[in-house]
């Protein structure tokens, strides 16, 4: 696990993304976040801690409470921990350009004796305890779909049936941050980021709301530039 490829990808003089590198002192619970990101398209990026850094995947249509119903993920790079409490504006013309949101964060921890074992098998079972995601669920590696190029493996984010299962659709019914209570399109007005691009990741009653009253967004407006700092654990 490294994270060279991450910062292969990246310009810390320009994007506010952490370079990554600070230690982080042993605790028996790990930490996993899921960004939400509205860059060329909007997707969600789930990640679990392990061995210092974020193992991540990308999830194009956001997690699913429901567990008939089995979300595409693709694995992307190692991210660092600091990573887990970033949210804000990546700048256009970067890598992933666009704005990144927390839009859930907690703790996980497997339900497998050996986490490499079962990531080189390609099934992880794990529990989540989040403040929107809960529970049981399990990552399954699968074939790439048919046309696609990539190299990336691809996996298969599920839900297990459980009491934290529903057939609420989650990223509709809960769209704001965990960390700050914004949505995609306040996190870019207030950090200088593409209002109408991030718009678009939002659900359209929410931004209605906003237009019919636009205190809403001043009351939440901060000075701080493109990273929200938070000390609560994720």
């Amino acid at each position: 696990m490294s994270l060279q490829e991450y910062r292969r990808r990246r310009r810390f003089a320009v994007t506010p993304e952490p370079r990554g590198g600070k230690t982080r002192a042993r605790t028996r619970a790990c930490a996993f976040v899921v960004h939400k990101h509205r860059a060329s398209q909007l997707h969600y990026d789930f990640r679990l801690e392990w061995k210092g850094v974020l193992l991540s995947w990308a999830v194009p249509k956001g997690p699913s409470l429901d567990p008939s119903v089995k979300r595409f993920a693709v694995q992307t790079e190692d991210h660092p921990i600091e990573y887990a409490r970033f949210e804000g504006v990546i700048p256009e013309g970067e890598y992933g350009g666009g704005t990144v949101m927390v839009w859930d964060a907690g703790t996980w921890t497997p339900e497998v004796p050996d986490v490499d074992a079962a990531l080189r098998k390609g099934e992880l079972k794990c529990t989540l305890h989040g403040k929107k995601l809960r529970g049981s669920w399990v990552l399954v590696r699968t074939r790439a779909r048919p046309g696609t190029r990539s190299d990336r493996p691809t996996w298969l984010l599920i839900k297990h049936r459980d009491a934290a299962a529903s057939t609420e659709d989650i990223v509709t019914t809960a769209p704001r941050s965990v960390l700050s209570g914004r949505l995609l399109a306040e996190i870019a007005w207030q950090e200088g980021g593409n209002v109408e691009k991030a718009a678009g990741g939002d659900p359209a009653a929410e931004i209605e709301k906003l237009i019919a009253n636009p205190k809403l967004v001043r009351r939440r407006r901060t000075r701080k530039p493109s990273v929200w700092h938070s000390n609560r654990a994720g």
